[in-house]
């Protein structure tokens, strides 16, 4: 199989296959979610490790990243900083007590790489998140992403072959 990486290929096609994609998910929603899940944990296994993640970096460019106390905690530990600081300089506070990083891309992004890598956050070590159950939960989320990451763009690929998905149906 032949992986397309190519982040200017990847957000055309997006954009060509707008309407094929919408149908995909409603396709995927009509399936058996465990075997879903199964597909998309298979291909991701096989995918993912042939996509070098720091060619692209487009997730660390374009994500917004909930963080959680425990975190910043961990991340201000390891950056040698009071937490008061880290919150002033990389945290933007919700309601509910909800936190972001406060920009994009991300603070901790330097050529295409995780600075803080080792201390990183549970979203960014989770994304795309393919290896998680409940996929079709969570196919409004990963649609959003397919125009901007080659693991989920490869992957929603060649689940529309394994899944026997028409466009033209």
């Amino acid at each position: 199989m032949t992986l397309t990486t190519s982040l200017s290929f990847i957000h055309q096609s997006a954009l060509e296959k707008e309407t094929e994609n919408l149908a995909f998910t409603e396709f995927l929603k009509e399936r058996n979610s465990e075997e879903v899940d199964a597909a998309v944990q298979q291909l991701n296994k096989a995918i993912e490790p042939q996509i070098d993640c720091t060619q692209c970096g487009n997730c660390c460019k374009s994500l917004m990243v909930n963080i959680t106390n425990e975190e910043a905690d961990r991340a201000a530990a390891h950056l040698h900083m009071s937490r008061a600081s880290f919150d002033e300089t990389y945290v933007e506070k919700g309601s509910h007590e909800l936190m972001i990083m406060n920009r994009m891309p991300c603070a901790f992004l330097s050529n295409n790489a995780c600075t803080i890598y080792e201390h990183r956050f549970a979203g960014c070590r989770e994304f795309p998140a393919l290896h998680l159950p409940e996929f079709n939960k969570r196919l409004f989320t990963v649609m959003m992403h397919y125009d901007r990451c080659p693991i989920i763009y490869n992957v929603m690929e060649a689940l529309k072959e394994t899944t026997g998905f028409s466009a033209g149906a």
